[in-house]
């Protein structure tokens, strides 16, 4: 079995984690794992919300913004 560090993890979370490890009756690499496991499926689940999710706007009321985006920045010479 290799070592492994975990660097820049303060004192007061590393007792957290060994805490919840402890509480849960699994080990620290366990704990990771459904750490690791727990973020990708949230990141997941947001990047999905964002993509396929409920549109705010219209396409009408969208393509009015973009022109009237357009119309101010070429006002104000912005690029």
């Amino acid at each position: 079995m290799a070592l492994k560090t975990v660097k820049n993890v303060s004192d007061e979370k590393w007792a957290e984690m060994k805490g919840m490890a402890a509480k849960s009756r699994i080990t620290m690499g366990r704990l990771l794992e459904n750490m690791v496991d727990a973020y990708a499926k949230h990141r997941e689940e947001a990047w999905n919300r964002i993509l396929y999710g409920e549109k705010n706007l219209s396409d009408r009321e969208a393509g009015e913004m973009r022109a009237e985006i357009y119309r101010i920045r070429r006002e104000k010479w912005f690029k």
